[in-house]
């Protein structure tokens, strides 16, 4: 009998762990609701591919409402607030243009410039449009074609006697946090002349940046040559940009790493919208030279 009890039992066991090593090997995974039932959901089931997208992933372009931009909001001429308190820009109205080439809803999202990274990898951007510099960020983005051929400069007041960049050695100079100038200066090309400043300034934004050169606070501004054009034209004749060039660069829109389908469908309308007449227009608008657009060139 004890013999017969024992058999039982083994038999018990073996058909347990059997099905504890099946459930091992399952390729789905639970998750229990608050009511105590579990719901099963398959790899590549709509719920997962919701989460890998807040995640920063690609998503269907085919499937999107909206279309919302990552931009500093005090960046003119290619994204701030007008006086009726209202988002424009040349990088902003091209984006609604995009939009409306594809039935998407326009969001325009102001961020904090270096915490731009972070706001594309949670997904709460589509993309950084926003005089984006593409040299030196290759490999960290999914990159549209460059459509703005650009410099960095030094602003200075017109009365500085500042008349080069040798000039510039025992001066304060000010510049963008996280910005391509900031990276210009801190490349091996432009040490030495980074080390002649009496200091580097980093502000958050060009706005506050220009109120210190204008106070006397900084004596140079690192800056887009687009930037420093509608700065200068704003302010009257009390600047000037220095002629030899910090750097050059391209912009281009960047998308999280790997969203080749968003950045397709935005790309090819980019190029529609260059082929219409729309991006020069823009351009003229904002008063951004033509020769600075690089659509259609072999650039």
């Amino acid at each position: 009998m004890k013999k017969w009890i024992a058999a039982a039992c083994m038999l018990t066991m073996t058909a347990t762990l059997l099905t504890a090593c099946g459930q091992s090997g399952s390729s789905t995974q639970e998750a229990a609701e608050p009511d105590g039932t579990v719901q099963t959901e398959e790899p590549g089931s709509e719920a997962q591919t919701e989460e890998a997208g807040a995640d920063g992933a690609a998503d269907t372009a085919g499937e999107r409402t909206t279309f919302t931009v990552g931009f500093d909001a005090e960046f003119p001429p290619y994204g701030y607030k007008d006086d009726s308190g209202e988002y424009v820009g040349f990088d902003l109205d091209l984006a609604r243009a995009v939009c409306e080439k594809n039935g998407w809803e326009f969001v325009a999202q102001p961020i904090d410039w270096d915490a731009k990274d972070m706001e594309l990898s949670s997904g709460a951007i589509d993309c950084i449009w926003n005089g984006f510099t593409m040299n030196g960020r290759e490999d960290a983005y999914t990159w549209s074609v460059p459509y703005i051929d650009n410099s960095q400069v030094f602003v200075v007041p017109a009365e500085s006697g500042i008349a080069s960049k040798a000039d510039l050695a025992g001066k304060v100079v000010g510049v963008q946090k996280d910005s391509s100038a900031l990276a210009a200066l801190t490349d091996e090309e432009n040490q030495e002349l980074a080390a002649s400043f009496a200091d580097l300034v980093e502000y958050a934004d060009y706005n506050t940046a220009f109120m210190d050169l204008e106070a006397g606070a900084i004596e140079a501004l690192a800056i887009d040559i687009g930037v420093a054009s509608y700065q200068i034209a704003s302010r009257g004749d009390g600047y000037v940009m220095l002629e030899e060039p910090l750097s050059t660069e391209q912009y281009g829109i960047g998308f999280y790493k790997g969203n080749e389908e968003l950045k397709d469908v935005v790309e090819q309308s980019l190029l529609e919208l260059y082929a219409e007449g729309v991006v020069a227009q823009t351009a003229e608008q904002y008063g951004i030279d033509a020769s600075m657009i690089c659509l259609g060139n072999d650039k």
